[in-house]
């Protein structure tokens, strides 16, 4: 794909993301996408068939993405201490932001009563996120900054918190003391010393 269409596919992914996290995945429809893309019926499906392929894609981009910024930060050797205050801080974040959030749309996706073909993409996809989670906390243990704890128990209790609050914030109010709390006690299974990285 050229440049302009690769541009494109990714104008498309903003406005689409902007739309399920607003009215979840099932209300959006292709001619939602068109007029927030300000594509014609045509131009888009030059580059998608429909909502499920683009939602399908923004899964996997944010799951890849995740991935190789983990990946790219353990061969350069920074701290894991480091890597996980920064990614937690983001988590902390999104926790508060519910108007960004994708929980519901999630779902939603995944619910729908013909996605049994899509169960493995969406186990496949925790998979992947459970992998990255542990190849950091392995790589903190073995740094000795972390404790060597249990790293499944460890990455249930990241992301079903993780998510559980993002989708309580659609539905809630939902202070800051919740995430700030969260990433604390995490912090404090994870990491050996107090005294490394800042403290949320």
């Amino acid at each position: 794909m050229n440049k302009r269409g690769q541009e494109t596919r990714e104008h498309i992914k903003k406005c689409a993301y902007s739309l399920f996290a607003e009215k979840g995945f099932k209300q959006v429809t292709m001619k939602d996408l068109c007029e927030a893309a300000q594509l014609s019926r045509g131009g888009l499906y030059c580059h998608y068939k429909s909502t499920r392929q683009i939602f399908q894609e923004i899964l996997n981009d944010m799951t890849d993405r995740q991935d190789h910024e983990f990946e790219r930060r353990i061969q350069q050797g920074q701290p894991a201490v480091t890597i996980l205050d920064d990614i937690l801080e983001k988590y902390r974040s999104e926790m508060l932001d519910s108007q960004a959030s994708l929980s519901i749309a999630i779902c939603e996706y995944f619910s729908v009563p013909d996605a049994a073909c899509h169960n493995n993409t969406l186990y496949a996809q925790y998979l992947t996120s459970a992998n990255t989670w542990k190849k950091l906390i392995r790589y903190g243990i073995d740094r000795q900054e972390f404790h060597d704890v249990d790293m499944d128990a460890v990455f249930h209790l990241i992301v079903f918190s993780y998510q559980g609050v993002r989708m309580y914030s659609r539905l809630m109010p939902v202070g800051e003391e919740i995430p700030a709390g969260i990433i604390r006690e995490i912090k404090k299974i994870l990491v050996r010393s107090e005294d490394s990285g800042n403290h949320l």
